[in-house]
């Protein structure tokens, strides 16, 4: 998935054995939660204070490509930016990262990237629930 990267939002983790499924990796459902975590986050971190209590969000679409599997006590990153905004839709990019230890073949940076994700998320009324038009300035913060 090549996409530019701005200044990426991260916050980390370490995968917990509710995380496991009968493979004994990271459960599929779990990235999708990671996605939605490390979004959320972000948003709560850098969206002003108004446009957080005036704008919800809700998944129009989600894709994940998992690279490499995650297991049991892995020290992951997760990383997400905005690509392209408009009034209606925001892309948003996510990788999870594993921090690579010991004698672990890694990416630049002591990085394995384990899975990849594009979401288009779309602001609603949260209210009403319905969908809204996204201030410009709101837009020029996150966008690319």
């Amino acid at each position: 998935m090549a996409h530019p990267m701005p200044q990426p939002f991260e916050i980390a983790g370490t995968i917990q054995l509710a995380d496991i499924d009968r493979q004994n990796h990271v459960n599929n459902t779990v990235y999708l939660r990671w996605v939605q975590e490390v979004a959320t986050a972000h948003w709560e971190a850098a969206a002003p204070s108004d446009a957080r209590d005036a704008i919800g969000w809700v998944v129009l679409r989600h894709e994940i490509d998992y690279k490499i599997p995650a297991c049991l006590g892995d020290e992951i990153v997760l990383r997400t930016w905005v690509g392209q905004a408009t009034r209606i839709t925001f892309e948003r990019f996510t990788e999870i990262r594993r921090l690579s230890s010991g004698g672990q073949k890694s990416e630049a940076g002591g990085q394995t990237l384990l899975a990849s994700a594009r979401t288009i998320w779309v602001p609603i009324n949260p209210d009403t629930g319905k969908p809204i038009r996204v201030p410009p300035e709101v837009r020029a913060r996150f966008s690319t």
